[in-house]
């Protein structure tokens, strides 16, 4: 499938390409035979890839699935401290003070 959607330019650039083997002998392209089950998992992948919009949304998602995220994620905000201006991506500063430790006297013993 892939290999038919290509032009003729690329199917020879791709047919004169030496691919590694996992034995170490290398083979051309166009010697190696594709699996169909394979190539349909690419294109399944490729086509998610492209719905997805490159992972910055939710593949057919409906009003309501979109609006129960929203709140899942307002409500993770809530609780773990978020709001008007604070960035949940940046990774927390922390503030140790030394503490006041009291001498101990050991010339009394």
């Amino acid at each position: 499938m892939f290999y038919n959607s290509l032009t003729s330019r690329d199917r020879l650039k791709l047919k004169d390409a030496v691919l590694p083997i996992p034995n170490g002998s290398q083979e051309t392209l166009s010697k190696r035979r594709f699996d169909p089950i394979q190539q349909l998992f690419v294109d399944k992948l490729r086509e998610y890839k492209q719905k997805s919009s490159g992972g910055t949304k939710l593949v057919e998602a409906s009003p309501v699935i979109e609006k129960e995220l929203k709140s899942e994620l307002e409500k993770a905000a809530k609780q773990y401290g978020s709001g008007p201006g604070v960035d949940m991506t940046k990774f927390p500063t922390f503030k140790f003070s030394e503490p006041t430790i009291d001498p101990i006297n050991l010339e009394k013993s």
